[in-house]
């Protein structure tokens, strides 16, 4: 079902589930293939239903404004230790950039987590709602997948978990204030760059496929970039898309014992990006396939040797070193393509802002919980399940996002088959789901593979349910 902010659920018949697109199956095909085909066949029953919303509208050419906010959650020394996390050694961030075109708001939240809970997010909702008379389905949350937060748990679970929720939501009363407040009139604009901090994780070991660097992986190296500027040229945000978990520090544990809660990879490179524009730019990081993507050099990490045996050594403190210059090079790279940026209104088109969302009936198997790796695996079926798609157009760019963790295959086909200029692709939506793998996985049996509650095929047959949607957008 596709669902625009203005409910225009009887106007898209035929992008519905169920409907010819859906109907078509490219279980097996490569990803490139099954968007090229989505896009030639169902591009131009999708193109109507993306016409009438922008006449609906009224609001193309009305101008684009843009305002943004962060703030820090909150630990006091009474919620620690939670989650096993026993100390803070560099804040998490509620950041929410405020989107408006004619009438219509949208709100973008990025939080600095792993995943975040369905209590967390509807509270942020209604938060961001009441401060930004922003409708609740124009709000889209997502983390940056850092893997060193305390989990989000439903408040029931306990006092901590009830306080944690408290804090992740006043951090979002303070960032989405600040983002009213600094709401302008805007112009924004796009660049790429390329930046070598990620690997593909997958390694051939004695016992199967596993996690390691896997130099000779797929792995996408473009890093996304896109500036908001006021009309006078002062930036309001960056934002970065870039294809990595945020897991430098992932299950390091201190000499001292401590395991720290940290932003990570992620907040590593958007503190450079923030202190290098001043303390009035806020930055973005959006995760893009990062599935099989780590970075390429982790305090705790998987070894192989030369006959292919596995073990795990951790760095303890050193890891701090491996995660400030991994940080620093990829904001250093964000800075120059950001600086290389000319913006112009409304981001070059005359139709600045759009939001759609869809979903795709996939089939499912039974998610597996893998903790060494495996050279068989039986993968069984487990009905259907939908997969939700969010796609913001901000006039010549496009932000495609999905739950689950896609993997860089997945993802290259998306972008190599947009009609965008610029199209970001990022996983970890409304909370952040397990691995969707591309489909050669499941026959090499990888961790994604077995960590999946995705059947084979899912990842093609979403990637082209999203080739069609942007097709249609484009016109």
């Amino acid at each position: 079902m596709i669902l625009g902010h203005e409910n225009e659920e009887n106007e898209n018949e035929d992008a519905r589930p169920g409907g010819p697109l859906n109907r078509r199956s490219f279980l097996n095909g490569s990803v490139a293939a099954a968007v090229t085909a989505a896009s030639l066949a169902g591009g131009a029953a999708a193109a109507q239903a993306a016409t009438a919303r922008t006449a609906k509208s009224g609001s193309a050419g009305a101008g684009l404004k843009v305002g943004a906010g962060r703030a820090a959650i909150e630990f006091p020394a009474s919620l620690l230790p939670l989650d096993n996390f026993t100390t803070v050694h560099d804040d998490l961030y509620v950041r929410v950039l405020l989107l408006e075109s004619g009438s219509r708001r949208v709100a973008f939240a990025v939080l600095d987590l792993t995943s975040i809970s369905a209590e967390a997010i509807a509270a942020m909702r209604a938060v961001i709602s009441k401060a930004a008379g922003v409708a609740t389905a124009d709000i889209i949350v997502t983390v940056t997948h850092t893997f060193s937060a305390p989990h989000v748990m439903p408040s029931t679970n306990g006092a901590a978990a009830a306080q944690y929720v408290q804090q992740i939501t006043q951090a979002t009363t303070t960032a989405i204030t600040a983002a009213v407040t600094g709401l302008r009139s805007a112009r924004a604009g796009y660049g790429t760059g390329k930046c070598d901090v990620n690997v593909n994780r997958d390694v051939l070991t004695a016992d199967g496929w596993w996690l390691g660097t896997g130099e000779a992986g797929s792995s996408d190296k473009s890093v996304g970039v896109t500036r908001f500027d006021d009309l006078d040229g002062n930036p309001i945000a960056v934002l970065v898309n870039y294809s990595v978990q945020s897991s430098v520090m992932m299950e390091s544990v201190m000499a001292n014992g401590d395991l720290p809660i940290t932003a990570d990879l992620a907040g590593a490179t958007i503190q450079h990006v923030e202190n290098s524009y001043g303390d009035d730019v806020v930055g973005f990081f959006l995760v893009g396939s990062c599935g099989d993507q780590s970075p390429a050099f982790r305090s705790k990490r998987y070894v192989i040797d030369k006959d292919k045996n596995w073990s795990q050594v951790d760095a303890h403190d050193a890891g701090w070193l491996l995660l400030t210059v991994q940080g620093e090079r990829l904001g250093t790279e964000v800075v120059r393509v950001s600086q290389t940026i000319r913006t112009s209104a409304g981001g070059g088109s005359v139709s600045p802002l759009r939001l759609l969302t869809d979903s795709v009936t996939v089939d499912a198997v039974v998610g597996g919980h893998p903790s060494e790796p495996a050279k068989s695996y039986t993968f069984t079926p487990d009905g259907t399940a939908e997969a939700p798609i969010w796609v913001l157009q901000v006039g010549d760019g496009v932000f495609v996002g999905v739950e689950p963790e896609l993997s860089t295959d997945t993802a290259r086909g998306i972008k190599a088959h947009s009609p965008f200029p610029h199209t970001a692709v990022m996983s970890m939506f409304e909370g952040g789901a397990k691995n969707m793998a591309e489909a050669g996985s499941y026959a090499r049996i990888t961790y994604e593979a077995m960590d999946s509650a995705f059947a084979q095929g899912a990842a093609e047959k979403v990637a082209a349910r999203i080739g069609a949607l942007l097709h249609s957008l484009r016109g």
